[in-house]
């Protein structure tokens, strides 16, 4: 059966796929970051583009992140919200997992990949993952990361070094990580619904707590203030 996958760790992004190719029945995605204006409206075009009934979904898969708060929080509320209503589970998967996965199958001959996305602020979100010899293309080895840095702050840890760079961070600062970006440059709905079924038959969970790696901007006061009548 068919699953509702949602990613907003970049752009917005959503499909109706069947996880067991994996195989996209119908993909939206927008650039925009009006995320409760938008998300919404491209699930009922991925559903009627590809003819399924709300009732035919078996879960709601979604990414994690990591990702700023506004968007990520917005495609993980409208996923909760959506499996809730439906009444069917909702499975998360970092972002940077699935970028991963799918990089390793892009370039069989690739041993590890560095998978970068815009965390702003001049700074990267950073994975390297490993090639699990012999298995399937969801079973990966995270090498470092998850982590947020400035991209020549990784490079002085040599998390670059032998390894393919792919995602939509990766050509914002090709120049200081010294690379040549490579495919995937953005998350493929179709790999993340997939690790999430590859998952849940293993008994692995998939949380959907969100992957912010940051410490919110606005802090609460340390000492109350005094009040004087």
């Amino acid at each position: 059966m068919p699953v509702l996958s949602i990613d907003t760790s970049g752009e917005i992004a959503v499909a109706v796929v069947d996880p067991r190719g994996p195989r996209v029945l119908a993909e939206r995605r927008s650039p925009e970051r009006r995320h409760a204006e938008l998300l919404a409206p491209l699930v009922v075009e991925v559903l009627g583009e590809a003819a399924v009934a709300r009732s035919d979904l078996e879960a709601v898969v979604v990414g994690t992140g990591p990702a700023p708060f506004t968007g990520l929080r917005a495609g993980l509320v409208t996923a909760r919200t959506l499996a809730l209503a439906l009444a069917v589970p909702v499975h998360g998967v970092p972002s940077l997992d699935a970028l991963g996965a799918a990089a390793l199958a892009a370039h069989p001959d690739a041993r590890e990949v560095l998978v970068l996305s815009d965390a702003r602020r001049r700074e990267l979100y950073a994975a390297r993952y490993r090639r699990v010899d012999g298995a399937t293309r969801d079973a990966i080895t995270v090498v470092a990361g998850p982590l947020v840095d400035r991209p020549d702050a990784l490079v002085q840890a040599g998390l670059a070094d032998g390894a393919v760079v792919v995602g939509p961070g990766a050509p914002l600062y090709a120049d200081v990580l010294g690379v040549e970006p490579r495919e995937p440059a953005h998350v493929d709905l179709g790999v993340l619904a997939a690790l999430a079924r590859a998952r849940t038959e293993r008994g692995e969970a998939t949380p959907t707590e969100p992957l912010y790696l940051r410490r919110p901007d606005v802090a609460p006061s340390a000492a109350r203030k005094r009040v004087t009548g």
